[in-house]
């Protein structure tokens, strides 16, 4: 907005508390077009001597109280101004000389006003008469002499504002008089002795603070404002604490900010007001965190900045972005550059990047990391383990014991070491210097250090306890777990064989009376006389009809055995017809004489184009391979009265055409490094005859597992019940089973058993369990056995779900007819007339560019198409969801894995075998935990082999499906076209989305263009207008300047200059180049 000017000054008063180095105090500013402003005015009277003049100036400076910089700018004006002002400002005193230049007029005036508190009983005329006499109030504090403030201050005027803001009602605080009297505090700080006064004051912060609780935008504005002005005041950012804490209980809220918080968060709607209200909030903040204490102490800033974080400042920030205000936005940049740069500093105390405040789990490793091995450790168990004990009821005021910890750390954290509180104090009378030295006794720390040793050996033998036992509980679970589930399944498939069994029982039963029945009549009508069979004879028939009837005599009687089947029948004499031909093809339709065999084909009517086209990079399926594909389904005649296929030809034409085209529509950290255990000296000389490098890694995977050998032997043993050896553990201990050469050497020295090294001795010991390296890897195996198959399956599950989404997508079948109807069209010869083609050929639509703009390929034009013909067809990405995963499967490596999980089957299987001939030795239960795992692993397995084989039958449909070679076609490769060409669609969508937003930006822009061509064309017409009558013109450029934003260049001379470069940029527009519509 224009600068205010005043009609008798030639000075701007300007209240600027924001400065960034200075402290907000009143200054006066000389305008550089003061001659401007006072042009008109003529003193009346005679200028007095330089003397007298410069006396009589000192005395109207002084009232003004101007600092010593803008002093000097004014006794450094010529003397013409200097009675020009004087006589100015003399003037208005005359003028003002009534009832409202005295402080006391004011003064009863808010006396009055705050006795009448309700606006109720008011009249409309009533209050805009108060509030005039306080904007009043508010004008002569910022223009009266020094006088009349100190008058003001004298007669305890804040205090009658203060009283009036206290004792107002709702109405009045909603009103413009709260705005008006917030005001008049503003207008009194505006003055350095007002300022003062104010802060000095015992509660006029705090009752500031108050008006935060009015629902009127420009109140809150004024009082943040001033707050945050109060912050750049030494010892005013405490006291803005303070005020906020006052208005926490004020306000009944739950923290001091959280209301700033909510009004940040707030829409009113109303998009100048709201943003004025953000804008005033964050620089509020921005003041609150970066000065006071939070000037040089991080921890001060952190301590702050987390109540900010805590009550969810941050996505109401990134909110607020949306604003797109710039002010606004300069203010979010500055809280989030500190934030980050804050961050940063903080991380680098424990030598991390970033800290995570919202994870406990960080800030608890954090902590515990920075105090392990450390006197502090202890206390720091302690404050956990009382922590636990904290009371706690959902009904009650257990809260309030966390909020006294949560107070004395903070105070602990913020507190300087002089004992100052930089915040307003959590606890009074609290001074952590003074209690830390009284906590200092040196036998006390003694006693301390000797219980947390004696804590920490019992946390650690705890904690390894503890781990072994949810080890335990954990692996017993999901064993639990899996029985069950194998169990159901067993049961099912029983139930299923049962009944199925009971089905074939019934049809063989059924079958074999069919049989007999045949039989009985095949041999009573094969025989032609002779003595029968008795009756019941083996092998002999039934009784044969009564003679008479029509029935032919039986045959010879069969051999025994049962009935023979019947006799061949005779071979065709010579020249006889040849044999009949094979069975008929699908669905037992013969083709017709010359048409390939296997399918009939009509041939198809494919419109041509009048011009020739790109061609389509496909390729052609055979026609005898057709029968049973998908293509059988597609009919692409049914596209071609659809599509625009004047469309395609010009958008894919052979020939370059020069025009537009526009598509259609709108670490984790390192562990610790490992103690040594071994002393490179020992008391007692240890036996050693294995490798060396081969005992120092032996010992270094014995000193991870922290079990003693008796403790591996047994868990070997049991197979390891207990969950005492980790897989990974096992998977090391594979490497150190004892070789027959190590085994020689330690049966030589095994009466010098206690002198071997701790690395022969486990390899003794564990060479006397009996097939101790199959009893590992059958250990190993079994823990393993859950995760390989849990690997498997999703991979098999991944060929059988993208197996029967291709075979079951309408949308890829439709999307297929379509490209087959462009293919169709725009190829020629042995290359069209197509009834299908390859799959791989949906990769190879993008490689055929338009030929108006080589951006655009038949991809683009495809998705331009099915978008606006065939809108079904955009569900295929939701259809062929399971596609990306299936194309990620190789089927040589898949069964690469099953068949190891075979082999390792059987070897577990072999290794029971033969622990059931052995002798079981006492605590050796191989047996009963082996033939249990194997009977539900030999379910799961061959529950893993039954889906490969179903996956693999889709699969082999599916490719058939498509016309492919199943022998030749692997899962990555079928499925890896269609998620190429899935991914291939998405990106030309997107593109097409682009294309068409640049396409209507460049419209747009074209538009706003024109019209401002238009715009300077009418400026330029009317200027000529008025150059005959106007010489002058610095008024008009000031209009213009306004219009065009140039007003806040306040040198006037600039905007001379600046004349004539806005002449000649409004004459070239006239020649500006014509506008060029791009592609999309």
């Amino acid at each position: 907005m224009a600068p205010r000017k005043r009609s008798s000054r030639g000075i701007s008063f300007i209240f600027c508390c924001f400065r960034s180095s200075d402290h907000p105090e009143i200054t006066y500013r000389l305008r550089n077009d003061s001659s401007f402003a006072l042009q008109t005015m003529e003193p009346a009277l005679p200028m007095p001597p330089v003397e007298e003049l410069d006396v009589m100036f000192t005395e109207l400076v002084d009232e003004l109280d101007l600092t010593d910089k803008h002093r000097e700018a004014m006794f450094a004006l010529p003397a013409e101004k200097k009675w020009q002002i004087y006589c100015s400002k003399k003037k208005d005193q005359e003028e003002n000389k009534g009832a409202t230049s005295w402080p006391e007029f004011y003064i009863d005036q808010l006396n009055s006003m705050a006795a009448r508190k309700s606006l109720i009983a008011l009249e409309k005329e009533d209050e805009e008469e108060r509030n005039k006499t306080i904007e009043s109030l508010k004008t002569a504090l910022r223009t009266k002499p020094m006088r009349f403030v100190t008058r003001f201050i004298d007669l305890d005027g804040l205090s009658c504002i203060l009283n009036f803001l206290k004792s107002m009602d709702y109405e009045t605080a909603e009103s413009r008089i709260h705005t008006s009297l917030i005001g008049c505090i503003k207008a009194l700080m505006n003055n350095s002795l007002g300022r003062a006064h104010v802060l000095a004051h015992s509660e006029s912060i705090n009752v500031i603070a108050q008006s935060l609780s009015t629902e009127n935008i420009k109140t809150k504005v004024a009082v943040l404002e001033i707050m945050g002005a109060v912050c750049l005041v030494p010892g005013g950012h405490k006291k803005v604490l303070e005020a906020m804490l006052h208005y926490q209980k004020y306000a009944s809220e739950r923290t001091r900010f959280q209301t700033l918080i909510n009004d940040l968060d707030k829409s009113t709607g109303r998009y100048r007001d709201e943003v004025s209200l953000k804008t005033a909030i964050m620089s509020f903040i921005n003041a609150v965190l970066s000065q006071g204490a939070g000037v040089e102490s991080l921890d001060f800033r952190l301590h702050l900045r987390y109540e900010f974080l805590m009550l969810g400042i941050q996505p109401v920030i990134d909110k607020l972005r949306e604003h797109e205000n710039s002010t606004l936005d300069r203010h979010l940049d500055f809280f989030e550059m500190l934030r980050n740069e804050d961050e940063l500093e903080f991380a680098k105390r424990f030598e991390l990047v970033h800290i995570d405040t919202k994870s406990a789990t960080q800030m608890f490793e954090l902590t515990r990391k920075r105090l392990t091995h450390t006197e502090a450790y202890p206390h720091f168990m302690s404050i956990l383990h009382h922590c636990l004990q904290m009371p706690y009821k959902r009904s009650g005021n257990t809260v309030q014991y966390w909020l006294l910890l949560d107070r004395i750390v903070q105070q602990i954290v913020i507190q300087s070491d002089k004992g100052q509180d930089p915040d307003a104090t959590p606890l009074e009378n609290f001074n952590i210097k003074n209690v830390v030295r009284m906590l200092v006794n040196e036998n006390e720390v003694k006693q301390w250090k000797e219980q947390a040793e004696k804590m920490r050996k019992e946390h650690t033998e705890l904690q390894q306890k503890l781990e072994k036992k949810e080890r335990e509980c954990d692996a017993k679970a999901q064993e639990k777990e899996e029985m069950m589930q194998t169990l159901n399944k067993m049961k099912e498939k029983l139930e299923k064989e049962s009944s199925e069994h009971k089905q074939v029982k019934q049809q063989v039963a059924d079958l074999t009376v069919q049989l007999h029945e045949m039989s009985r009549r095949a041999i009573c009508a094969a025989s032609p006389g002779g003595p029968p069979l008795p009756p019941g004879a083996p092998g002999g028939p039934l009784p044969c009809p009564a003679p008479g009837s029509l029935l032919p005599p039986p045959p010879p009687p069969p051999p025994p055995g049962g009935c023979p089947p019947p006799p061949p029948p005779p071979p065709p004499p010579p020249g006889g017809p040849p044999p009949p031909p094979g069975p008929p093809p699908l669905d037992g339709v013969m083709p017709p004489p010359g048409a390939p065999l296997g399918f009939a084909l009509k041939k198809k009517s494919i419109p041509q184009p009048t011009n020739a086209l790109k061609s389509f990079n496909w390729s052609k399926l055979p026609e005898n391979k057709l029968a049973g594909t998908v293509w059988t389904d597609i009919d692409d005649a049914r596209v071609f009265k659809i599509l625009d296929l004047e469309d395609l030809e010009r958008t894919f034409s052979a020939y370059q055409r020069q025009q537009d085209f526009f598509v259609n529509g709108n670490s984790r950290q390192k562990e610790d490094a490992i103690d040594d255990t071994l002393s490179s000296r020992h008391k007692v000389k240890e036996l050693s005859v294995i490798d060396g490098r081969r005992a120092q890694n032996c010992n270094i995977l014995l000193s991870r597992l922290k079990l003693s050998n008796e403790e591996i032997k047994r868990a070997i043993l049991t197979m390891d019940e207990q969950e005492d050896l980790p897989k990974d553990m096992l998977e090391q201990l594979l490497k150190f089973v004892p070789e027959k050469g190590d085994v020689d050497l330690l049966e030589e020295h095994k009466h010098e058993l206690d002198r071997m090294a701790k690395a022969d001795r486990f390899l003794f010991e564990m060479s006397r369990i009996n097939h101790y390296q199959q009893r590992l890897q059958s250990l190993y195996f079994k823990k393993k056995f859950a995760e390989r198959v849990a690997e498997v399956k999703p991979k098999v599950e991944a060929i059988r779900a993208g197996s029967k989404a291709v075979l079951q997508s309408s949308s890829l079948q439709q999307l297929l007819e379509v490209v087959l109807a462009f293919g169709n069209y725009m190829n020629k010869g042995q290359r069209g007339n197509a009834f299908g083609f390859k799959i791989s050929s949906l990769n190879k639509i993008a490689d055929t560019k338009s030929s108006i703009d080589k951006n655009i390929t038949l991809l683009h034009y495809l998705i331009t198409i099915v978008e606006k013909k065939y809108p079904k067809v955009l569900r295929l990405h939701e259809e062929l969801r399971d596609i990306p995963q299936a194309a990620k499967v190789n089927m040589t490596e898949l069964e690469k894995e099953i068949n190891t999980l075979r082999s390792g089957l059987r070897a577990v299987e072999t290794e029971l075998d033969f622990q059931k001939s052995q002798v079981q030795q006492t605590g050796d239960k191989f047996v009963s935990v082996v033939s249990q795992f194997i009977t539900l692993a030999s379910f799961s397995f061959s529950d893993v082999e039954d889906l490969l084989m179903e996956a693999k039958e889709l699969f082999s449909k599916a490719v058939k499906h498509f016309g492919e070679d199943t022998d030749k076609m692997q899962p990555d490769e079928f499925f890896g076209i269609f998620d190429q060409f899935l991914q291939a669609v998405t990106e030309a969508k997107q593109e097409n989305e682009n294309m068409r937003r640049r396409k209507e930006e460049e419209e747009r822009r074209a538009r706003m263009e024109a019209q401002l061509k238009e715009q300077r064309e009418r400026e330029r017409k009317a200027r000529k207008a008025k150059e005959s009558g106007e010489e002058g013109g610095e008024f008009d450029d000031l209009v213009s300047a306004l219009r065009s934003g140039e007003v806040f260049d306040k040198d006037l001379s600039k905007l001379k200059r600046n004349r004539k470069r806005i002449a000649n940029q409004l004459a070239d527009s006239g020649r500006e180049r014509p506008i060029t519509k791009l592609n999309f």
